[in-house]
């Protein structure tokens, strides 16, 4: 019983901290695009990539969010 309980306070608390990430790539994403030197079409890709991951962080699936705005800053990456 110990265990379930410290599993279940761990997760508690690890949750926040997880879904606190997805703005920081955000911010991350809208602080390179403006300096990045991207096609037209990788720019409307990164966008995309950032709406898909904001609205995804809204709807409180981080786990997409993140994936999605990882995505885009892979392409500002390159």
């Amino acid at each position: 019983m110990k265990h379930v309980l410290a599993v279940a306070v761990t997760l508690a608390f690890a949750t926040p901290a997880f879904a606190s990430q997805c703005p920081s790539l955000m911010s991350e994403i809208d602080e390179k695009v403006d300096t990045a030197q991207l096609t037209e079409e990788e720019r409307a890709q990164v966008m995309e990539l950032r709406q898909q991951g904001e609205a995804a962080h809204e709807a409180g699936d981080h786990a997409a969010s993140e994936e999605a705005l990882n995505q885009a800053l892979a392409i500002l990456a390159e």
